[in-house]
């Protein structure tokens, strides 16, 4: 069953393509990137950065929260709420009359 399916991809791959051709690899790798779901891809980033940033917002850490969300999707959300709420910043002194 897998094998099958590998050589239904290598030849959607390699459809329209001169093997023997210079620019060979060029048709193939376009040939393997029209067959990306870039629209879904793009929409699960989108969700991913939104929790990353409500959670990190959640935990005081709004741009943490992004990049982790960026760098390892959902697993990010897990390092952001394992990550202990930055303490507050102490009032600064009074200025002088």
């Amino acid at each position: 069953m897998g094998e099958a399916r590998l050589d239904e991809w290598l030849s959607k791959a390699t459809q329209g393509v001169d093997l023997d051709a210079p620019d060979a690899f060029w048709h193939i790798f376009g040939n393997l990137m029209a067959m990306v779901p870039w629209a879904a891809l793009f929409w699960w980033s989108v969700v991913f950065l939104a929790v990353g940033a409500l959670l990190g917002w959640w935990r005081g850490r709004v741009w943490e929260g992004l990049v982790w969300a960026a760098v390892l999707g959902p697993i990010g959300w897990v390092v952001i709420l394992l990550r202990p709420r930055p303490k507050p910043r102490p009032e600064p002194p009074p200025l002088p009359r």
